[in-house]
């Protein structure tokens, strides 16, 4: 019990003493490895990119609820993920006194092949299985009531990329994890730069820009796909939805999730039905989805 309790507590100091070192850009941290100050200057490129090739051109460039999604970006990058490195830090620790650690589940030996195929393999694995849970968080309701979260945007803008539920993070990181296990060869911590391109794939296909990126369109995902994705009225027959895609939009054109509609102006509405009496404050957003669900379909009740 006490080891559980203090790699626990060990792994929440660590963690923030972590994020304490981005903020201060101590030296023990390499600078393209500064996730605090790499967000912070990609969102304001972003950003700059939004006002000055707007794709709604009716659309503030502090659009509606754009301090909300700001404190989101922070709040699931750095501040929860303190709280939540103590609990998966246990778990590891049960993992491997029964055995299993990253090299034994490993199924894929990547040593033998350079870094960077490495890290490709390992980006479209762990990119598939985001998207599968993708899905299943649209499929299933006790999934979808977190997920709203992210779907009550009402105007998209690059941070509403990292505007989520911290309970996604419970469902997320095993797959994801999973996904690092059955691949091994090669230091998860090499991955910060796989990671870093796909936080600034999310950005910009949040982003109030139109960008297809041309052939590539059937490989990446991308603004004019992403945006569809969280159109309040969806295709006949496409339920749960279209365009899952994280970083990929691959994934979508094998498994016939895609959708591209012919009017491509960008003014949809977004949302789903009820936006309207969704929660519009952080602390009643994160708590709407542990209320009964007679009461989360209202949460005005």
């Amino acid at each position: 019990m006490n080891d559980l309790l203090n790699t626990f507590l060990g792994s929440i100091y660590g963690t923030a003493n972590w994020v304490w070192n981005l903020i201060t850009l101590d030296s023990s941290i390499p600078w393209q490895q500064n996730y605090f100050y790499g967000l912070l200057l990609l969102s304001l490129f972003v950003w700059a990119l939004e006002y000055c090739f707007p794709w709604r051109k009716n659309q503030k460039i502090f659009r509606k609820d754009f301090w909300l999604d700001g404190f989101y970006m922070f709040f699931n990058f750095f501040i929860f993920a303190i709280f939540i490195s103590g609990f998966f830090s246990v778990l590891e620790l049960l993992f491997s006194q029964i055995g299993w650690t990253m090299s034994s589940l490993a199924l894929i030996d990547l040593s033998p092949y350079p870094v960077w195929a490495g890290l490709l393999i390992f980006f479209v694995i762990n990119d598939f299985v985001q998207w599968f849970t993708h899905i299943m968080l649209h499929r299933f309701e006790f999934l979808w009531r977190f997920h709203k979260v992210h779907h009550s945007v009402e105007e998209m803008g690059f941070a509403a990329h990292l505007r989520y539920h911290w309970m996604e993070n419970i469902f997320y990181k095993p797959l994801k994890t999973l996904a690092v296990m059955v691949v091994g060869g090669f230091e998860p911590s090499d991955a910060y730069m796989i990671h870093f391109i796909a936080v600034m794939i999310g950005h910009l296909n949040h982003a109030n820009i139109r960008l297809t990126f041309g052939p590539l369109k059937y490989i990446l995902n991308n603004p004019v796909m992403h945006l569809y994705h969280h159109a309040k009225e969806l295709p006949k027959g496409q339920m749960p939805g279209v365009n899952f895609g994280i970083s990929l939009s691959l994934w979508d054109y094998i498994f016939k999730t895609n959708y591209i509609p012919q009017d491509q102006d960008g003014n949809y509405a977004l949302g789903f039905d009820g936006v309207e009496q969704f929660p519009k404050t952080f602390w009643g957003q994160v708590t709407y989805g542990f209320k009964p669900s007679s009461k989360a379909k209202n949460p005005d009740k």
